[in-house]
């Protein structure tokens, strides 16, 4: 399920609207919202517009739209393309609410918290389990996440690691190279052994077959 909300501008990661969660959720994810924090601090206008980021039992989605970062902390069973589909749900409605307002000079933390009620709302309706079988049956209607960015949470804030779109294009260049290394090996063992394979099968037997000899005679 999606545990919290929190809505942030992107040039400076002021943050402009979050849900409303109870004690005990406060509780258990202060240290994940501080986390959420610290990715509003990295993001930039080159930051990759949507990713994943892991961090315990959970994930950090968010996604970047007409500089405004909508980021949900969810459950690790909360299937991603309903989070993604859900964000940009809070996306569509907040850009038609604030989308004029959002780059004001003189706005304060938390300016456009009202928006709680949609976000309420919106989450009540993902949460529903029919709701989530409902938007799996339509996958041409939803993002593939299968090419979103995925960051452990550890290397982003600790081991200098960056959510800029040229960063993320070098580690899938460095996977991909790894990838091609790999299936080009296998592609020059298979050659190897069309190519020699059979005949030192026989020269094998051949050499099996003197040494029984031998030993039998």
């Amino acid at each position: 399920m999606v545990k919290s909300t929190i809505i942030a501008r992107v040039v400076d990661g002021l943050p402009l609207a979050a849900s409303m969660d109870d004690e005990q959720a406060e509780s258990e994810l202060a240290g994940y919202k501080s986390q959420a924090k610290a990715i509003f601090k990295k993001l930039n206008l080159q930051s990759e517009p949507m990713c994943s980021i892991e961090s315990g039992p959970y994930f950090l989605h968010y996604v970047v739209d007409q500089g405004v970062c909508y980021l949900c902390i969810c459950e690790r069973s909360f299937p991603r393309k309903v989070a993604f589909s859900y964000l940009d749900e809070l996306a569509k409605e907040f850009h038609m609410s604030y989308g004029s307002e959002v780059e004001k000079t003189n706005l304060r933390p938390y300016a456009f918290i009202k928006f709680d009620t949609f976000i309420q709302k919106t989450k009540r309706i993902y949460e529903d389990s029919r709701t989530q079988q409902n938007l799996s049956r339509l996958n041409e209607d939803l993002r593939d996440v299968t090419q979103i960015m995925t960051k452990n949470m550890e290397d982003l804030l600790w081991r200098g690691d960056s959510l800029d779109r040229m960063s993320s294009l070098s580690d899938r260049l460095r996977d991909q190279s790894e990838k091609y290394r790999k299936d080009a090996r296998r592609l020059n063992l298979e050659a190897l052994y069309r190519k020699y394979g059979i005949p030192a099968a026989i020269i094998l037997g051949f050499l099996l077959i003197l040494y029984l000899r031998y030993k039998l005679f």
